[in-house]
This record gives structure tokens, C-alpha cells and sequence, in this order.
């Protein structure tokens, strides 16, 4: 190192810190209730030369691949200039999918362009030709029917492209709602950009690019150091995503191949052995395919891995074209890349780590978006039966376990990492004329482990006055989440319809459903893989468990093998050792 530590540490976090207040502006500005609850978007900076520097808290599904987005505006702009804001969500061109609208804004000092900064926020409606923006059985994009724009300039000077505004506000179902969420990804941008300016000021542009170089080569000498914790050689990981409909009746096979090779410190994850694109809406996008496989990769290894350009010099990817996760050959639909199939590349490939390797990688956690993720849909008599359209996170399922830490109860979906937030419910109510019936923990759904798995929640609801239309794309129905190293697998995805008295009925894992008045829709969703016996577990942390409600006393005695003096719920609950020696000896044998 030829940089001070200390000022590369204080420049990085300012970094990190730039990034931090454009999201805070996206939250605190975002129209939708994608933005300001469900917090489904992420900011990041990007140099010049089109390498990922600082993501802060960015869902691993939209920053992985940020570095190709800002190859798409270089590569096709020749004019780039101060005051220039682009509008990219073509998933061709480095975008994660149709749905996730970016705005890209070039960051000029004393005259030269040296940043870029990145604002990706997944939209309500973009003009789909259903009112959803997870269309699973599009068979191509034009099937999806929304607006693509291929990185086009929508600011110049600091001023709105009047013809592309239009454009949006004629197409999009909800123009205000769209057109307050866009304002809000500029607004994150120029914040951005404005704090970069500072940083090049304080420091000058000579000691910045000192900077860069230096952290990017501090970044890959953790990620070698970290390969070289991990034993030597080559696994294959399998996964699969449950069937969808007629056309793959037996699901959706997923394989990762994983070389690690800790004496050069490089590791190698090659997807080409994978299906061609499908004609459907479940095609991953480059941007995606590279997110979600570094993902599982990251989950897997010590953490502190800065994740930037300068720790993916370290891992040699292997893709192909025209593969359902690799490079999609237009015009294959991209619709549902940043879930379902996404998800499943990025369990897959840490759980490969897992079994493999006892102390690396994790299980699997949930994937796919259920009736509690739904994105709903239909008309809000409050408002003059004005049109509503936005996606509910009010769900929740269970993350994965790993060697020494149980699941995160809020993990939600693989891609996103337990980054984004769930909704609130007295909110979602008010913005929206719904009414939630039911929100609770599930239990006895997680996977059992000596670290356990998180269980999922129940939750259910429907329409005030007038039908909902609900669309949602469900997986783990078939496939729930699997453990490893013995640990135990999590409880199968429920997709549900409910009357007002109460009875339920199974419905198909991805579909769009009309919901009426007095009834709701919901789902008793999926928790996370175990790692682990679960006859390892602590007594005293699955009297917690059971404590808490994540399990039962049937489940603590006949999986856990643990057995309490009275089976009451107080704070008086106690483990009785000697009982509970006698049943995980029966357990085991």
C-alpha cells in the first residue's frame, strides 16, 4: 500500500456514506409503497472506466452486475456531458430486468468525467400489458408489452427529455405515482453526484484515483486471502425450481459447478451446463445470472469482502449465451429474473459450498415471491375510483442457517438478502384500500438444525370494497428449502384463498387471482434450510425457540429431542436433561 490506511479506511466509508444518503433519499422521497415501505431499490457508484467502487446496503440482485449498466451508457453515448441523467432498464444491456428502472448520472470534475452514479428502484408498473410487473409466462418481451428504454438520455442540463416523460406518463397505469418515484431516483442520483464533487474537492482528483487503485487491490487481497481459507478442488451443486404449468412439469434443473483452487487464490463458477432460454418470463438476465451466483459465493465466505471490481478480479465466471442463466438472446423474456430462477442460483451455489465443505457455504433459504409479495391491483373509491397498482411485502420467509448462526426471520427472498424491509401493515391500509386479516409467525416451519433455519409467517388479506386483482409467482410449493450437513429441510410453500369464515383452498403457485370483497388471499410461507443435526442443538436455545413460537413442544420433543418438565408456556418452562439425554439417544438411533 502506498495510500495512509487510515485515509483509505476514512474515504472508503465516505464513500459508503454517499451511497447511504442517496438511498435515504429514495426512501424517504420514493411515491410508491415499493420504495418508501418495501425499500426495493439500491443506489451505487461506478467509476469512468465502468468498475462497481461502493454499494453500502444495495440488494445483491441489482448491484452485482452495476458495472454493466454503466458500460451500457459509455458504449452508447459519445456525448456524455455535465448535467446528463440516463434512463436504462433494458435487461440486453446490463439491466437486471424490465421492472427495475435505473437512472445513471455521469459525475464530472474539473472537466472529466470520473463517476458515475447509479440509482435502480423497481417500479410499481411500467406498462406491462397485465398490471404486474412478474409476468411468468410471457413467451417473449413483446408478450410482456412494457416500455424498454435502451440507457436514453432523460436529463440534459439538469432537464427532464420531455418526449420520454410523456412517453411513461401515456403508458404507465399509475403516470403520478411512476413520475413521483423517478424524481426520486434523480433526486438520489444528483445527491450522488454532489457528494462525489465533495470528495474530489476535499482530497483532489490525484488522491481519489490513488485511492481507487489502492482499495481495489486491498478488496481482491481479502477475497484471495478468503479463497485461501477454502479446501481445494470441484463440486457440482443441483437445484430446482418447482414445476411451471405444462411446460416443465418436473421443474426447472439448476446446476453450478464450483472450482476452488486456494493455491492460486482464484475461484471459477461455470453455468454453462444449463438449459437454453425458455419461452417464458423466468430467464435470468446477465446482470442477474452474475449477481445471483456471486451472491451465493459471497454468503459462503468470511465476511468483509468489500463487494466491488477489485474482489471479482478473484472469480472467473463461465457463462453462455441463449442459457436461462447466462446471456438471454433477445427477445426471451427477462420478466421474473431478479426472483424464482434467481433465487434458486443463488441457494444452489452456496449450498454446493455447504455440503461440500463442512464450515463453508449455508443452506438453502426462500425463494420466489408468494400471495404476501403479490403485486395487486384495481380501483380506490376513496380517490374517485382512481386505479391502484403496487407490490405488498407484507409476507416474510425464513432465511438459512449456516455453521454458526441460525436463520434471519425477515430474510424474505435469496436475491435480496434480508435487505429489504416488510411493509407496514397500518400503512398498507392507508395507502391502499386493503385490509390485512392475518399476520403471524408460522410455526414448525423452519428447517431444524443444530443452527436452525428461520420459520416463515402466515399472512393473509384482500380487498376493502371493490376486487383486487393479485399476481404472484410462488415457488418452493414442490422444492421447499433444503438443509445441510445433516440439518433438516424448512416446510413447503402454501399459496392460499380464504373466505371471510375462515375456509381455506390451495391455489396454483404462480397465477393472477381476482380477489373479492369479504375474501382474501394469502400464504403459509416457507422458512429456511437447517445446518446441522438438530439433535445438536442446544436444549436451551429450542427452549427459546418454543418460547418465541418458531416451535412446538411436539417438534422441540420428536425433532429436536428435547423434553420439558411442564409443557406450558411461561418463563418457568424448564428442560428436563435427563429426559432429554434419553430421547436423543432414541433419536439417533
Amino acid at each position: 500500500m502506498t495510500l495512509d490506511p487510515v485515509l483509505m479506511a476514512v474515504m472508503a466509508n465516505r464513500l459508503d456514506s454517499v451511497v447511504r444518503e442517496m438511498e435515504n433519499t429514495l426512501l424517504r422521497t420514493g411515491r410508491s409503497g415499493v420504495l418508501n415501505m418495501a425499500r426495493d431499490f439500491s443506489c451505487a457508484i461506478v467509476t469512468a472506466d465502468n468498475e462497481l467502487l461502493a454499494s453500502a446496503e444495495g440488494l445483491p440482485v441489482h448491484i452485482f452486475g452495476a458495472d454493466l449498466l454503466g458500460k451500457a451508457m459509455t458504449d452508447l453515448h459519445d456525448d456524455i456531458a455535465p448535467g446528463d441523467a440516463y434512463l436504462h432498464n433494458d435487461p440486453y444491456l446490463g439491466n437486471s430486468h424490465p421492472a427495475d428502472h435505473v437512472i445513471l448520472v455521469p459525475v464530472f470534475y474539473e472537466g472529466e468525467h470520473v463517476f458515475t452514479t447509479v440509482a435502480k428502484a423497481h417500479q410499481a408498473d411500467t406498462g406491462n400489458a397485465e398490471p404486474t410487473t412478474y409476468m411468468p409466462f410471457a413467451e417473449d418481451i413483446y408478450a410482456e408489452g412494457g416500455l424498454i428504454f435502451p440507457c436514453v438520455r432523460v436529463q440534459r442540463d439538469r432537464r427532464d427529455v420531455e418526449d420520454v416523460i410523456r412517453m411513461c406518463r401515456r403508458r404507465i397505469r399509475v403516470p403520478d405515482q411512476w413520475y413521483g418515484d423517478y424524481l426520486a431516483m434523480v433526486g438520489a442520483a444528483r445527491i450522488g453526484e454532489a457528494g462525489l464533487v465533495d470528495l474530489c474537492e476535499r482530497y483532489g482528483l490525484d488522491q481519489v484515483r490513488a485511492f481507487i487503485r489502492e482499495w481495489f487491490d486491498y478488496s481482491e487481497r481479502k477475497m484471495a486471502h478468503a479463497i485461501r481459507q477454502m479446501p481445494a478442488g470441484t463440486i457440482t451443486g443441483h437445484g430446482r425450481h418447482d414445476p411451471i404449468g405444462d411446460l416443465f412439469p418436473d421443474g426447472i434443473p439448476i446446476n453450478v459447478t464450483i472450482t476452488v483452487d486456494p493455491e492460486a487464490a482464484r475461484a471459477t463458477l461455470d453455468l454453462r451446463d444449463n438449459i437454453d432460454c425458455i419461452p417464458a418470463g423466468l430467464n435470468e438476465s446477465e446482470a442477474c445470472t452474475v449477481s445471483n451466483v456471486m451472491t451465493g459465493l459471497f454468503n459462503s465466505l468470511e465476511p468483509g469482502i468489500p463487494a466491488n471490481s477489485g474482489a471479482f478480479r478473484r472469480i472467473d465466471l463461465l457463462l453462455r449465451d441463449n442459457c436461462i442463466v447466462g446471456r438471454p438472446s433477445f427477445p426471451h423474456s427477462t420478466s421474473v429474473a431478479t426472483t424464482n430462477v434467481g433465487d434458486r442460483l443463488v441457494v444452489t451455489t452456496q449450498k454446493a459450498i455447504a455440503d461440500a465443505w463442512e464450515g463453508f457455504g449455508v443452506a438453502e433459504g426462500a425463494t420466489g415471491l408468494g400471495p404476501g409479495f403479490a403485486v395487486v391491483s384495481g380501483v380506490d373509491r376513496r380517490r374517485g375510483g382512481a386505479p391502484y397498482v403496487n407490490q405488498y411485502f407484507l409476507g416474510s420467509q425464513g432465511g438459512p442457517a449456516n455453521a454458526d448462526t441460525d436463520g434471519w426471520v425477515t430474510y424474505g427472498l435469496a436475491v435480496a438478502s434480508g435487505l429489504m424491509f416488510r411493509d407496514s401493515v397500518e400503512v398498507s391500509e392507508q395507502k391502499y384500500p386493503i385490509r390485512v386479516g392475518e399476520l403471524r409467525i408460522r410455526k414448525d416451519s423452519e428447517g431444524a438444525g443444530r443452527r436452525r433455519g428461520a420459520p416463515g409467517v402466515t399472512v393473509k388479506y384482500g380487498p376493502r370494497w371493490d376486487p383486487m386483482s393479485a399476481a404472484y409467482v410462488t415457488d418452493c410449493v414442490v422444492n421447499p428449502p433444503r438443509g445441510t450437513q445433516g440439518g433438516g429441510d424448512a416446510a413447503r410453500n402454501i399459496p392460499f384463498v380464504a373466505t371471510a369464515d375462515g375456509e381455506e383452498t390451495e391455489i396454483a403457485p404462480l397465477d393472477t387471482v381476482v380477489v373479492q370483497p369479504g375474501d382474501f388471499i394469502g400464504a403459509h410461507h416457507t422458512g429456511g434450510g437447517g445446518y446441522g443435526s438438530p439433535l445438536e442443538r442446544e436444549p436451551e436455545r429450542v427452549r427459546a425457540d418454543v418460547l418465541d413460537g418458531f416451535i412446538s413442544f411436539e417438534r422441540a420433543r420428536d425433532v429436536y429431542g428435547v423434553v420439558f418438565k411442564d409443557e406450558v408456556m411461561t418463563d418457568e418452562l424448564e428442560v428436563d436433561d435427563e429426559a432429554t439425554r434419553a430421547q436423543r439417544e432414541r433419536l439417533a438411533a
